[in-house]
Parts: C-alpha cells; structure tokens; sequence
C-alpha cells in the first residue's frame, strides 16, 4: 500500500470510528468526508478500507447507500442495530432507515488535512 491509500485507510477508520451509536453513515459519505481531506476517494475505496479493516470499528454503522450491508455482515449487523436502537425501515433485508439514522461527518473532515501535492 502506499502511503497515501495508508492514509486514506486511517482516515476513512477515523470517519467510521465517530458514528454514534444508533447512527451509521454510508460509504458515500465517508468517500466524500476523506475526498474533502486528501483530494481522494471513492465508495469503492471505503469498502475495500472497511473489508480489510473494519473490524477495527464499528462497521455496521457505514452501511451501502440503500441501507444495507453486504448479505454476510446482516444477521450480525442486526444485533448490533437493536442493541444500539438504530431506526429500521420493515422492509426485507433489513435496512436502516437513513432518513431518521444518517450521520454526516462533521464539517472539519471536508477541509484539506495536507496539501496532497507536498
């Protein structure tokens, strides 16, 4: 890995790490803080950061843009969701109901931690 994905990992665990309980933020949202603090970024990033190092954080508060997460992660992530009191939607799979349950990351991780030329 180079040190700018290094970066970006520790950045997006950072993100995740924030999610209050009963709360989750998606990986959009989490591509999108990073991207504000390093020029870089993507949803794909995020999952690939996640998959490998998720467990690190609580992960089944960065959920896909639908409000799930992958089918494997579901039955744990429930637990997890009823425990906490994150607001669900009936619908099946389980889903988050991000209207009531969206965390956005607070401003300051928009802003350019480094100059990513330097």
């Amino acid at each position: 890995m180079s040190s700018e994905r290094t970066e970006l990992a520790e950045l997006v665990l950072d993100v995740a790490d924030q999610v209050p309980p009963g709360r989750v933020t998606t990986y959009g949202l989490v591509a999108e803080a990073v991207r504000g603090a390093t020029g870089h970024g993507h949803p794909r990033h995020v999952g690939t950061v996640m998959a490998s190092y998720g467990g690190e954080v609580p992960w089944w508060r960065v959920v896909r843009a639908d409000g799930t997460l992958p089918r494997q992660l579901r039955e744990r992530a429930l637990e997890r969701y009823l425990a906490e009191g994150t607001p669900l939607t009936p619908l099946v799979p389980v889903r988050v109901d991000l209207e009531r349950a969206v965390w956005d990351a607070p401003t300051e991780w928009r802003l350019p931690l480094a100059d990513p030329r330097a």
